[in-house]
């Protein structure tokens, strides 16, 4: 599994699930440079990585369930319903980095949103570098960023209402065009209210991009 958009001012974050086992081929050529490639080369990777995975999945939480349960919940949450559209379960999940955000702390479930609990974790290791180091992992991460990238996309039409923020191009991150949108306009609907945001701010004081943290995170 592979997260993107936790660090985005607007948008939901979003969680790719990639099941494999012994019996898939050996992973698409370039999944495990994802990163490098260009948007158009990443989405045409993803009927091949969806042929070669035996299950795969994308889920997402909002940024209204962001500011509610906070980032750290709502990527849990977006993972958990990734993890319920698959119709593996899984006997590990691998997570990139050295956090494991899939797994609830004992004293403490899904918060608001008791309806995903039915949903069983599996066992988390976590890995640091995995999204190089393993292909369902850069498969998962594949899926997730097209999947977001369309969502912002889609937001920031330039025929829409938030075409200002330039969501097509900066995809809901701190980009210089965004936090200007910001400073005139102030948030949309789709933007993380409970982070400090240029524009949502009580005064006309300078945020920079190191003060764009979810004020329960910091």
């Amino acid at each position: 599994m592979d997260e993107v958009g936790r660090g985005a001012l607007a948008g939901p974050v979003t969680v790719g699930v990639v099941v494999v086992d012994e019996t898939c081929r050996t992973a698409p050529q370039g999944v495990r440079d994802s990163k490098l490639l260009q948007p158009h080369a990443r989405e045409a990777m993803v009927p091949r990585i969806e042929r070669w995975a035996l299950c795969h999945a994308v889920g997402h939480a909002s940024a209204a369930e962001i500011d509610a349960v906070g980032i750290i919940a709502a990527l849990r949450l977006a993972g958990m319903r990734a993890l319920a559209d698959c119709t593996v379960r899984p006997d590990l999940v691998i997570l990139d980095g050295n956090h494991d955000w899939l797994t609830a702390p004992e004293d403490v479930g899904l918060l608001a949103f008791a309806h995903e609990q039915d949903v069983a974790t599996p066992p988390v290791t976590t890995m640091v570098k995995a999204d190089l180091r393993c292909s369902s992992v850069a498969a998962a991460s594949v899926l997730a960023k097209v999947r977001r990238d369309a969502i912002m996309v889609d937001l920031g039409a330039p025929e829409g209402e938030h075409a200002v923020y330039d969501w097509a191009g900066n995809k809901g991150y701190a980009a210089p065009e965004h936090l200007e949108a910001l400073r005139v306009h102030g948030p949309s609907v789709w933007h993380r209210r409970s982070w400090r945001l240029p524009g949502a701010m009580g005064d006309d004081a300078l945020v920079t991009t190191t003060d764009l943290t979810p004020v329960g995170e910091r």
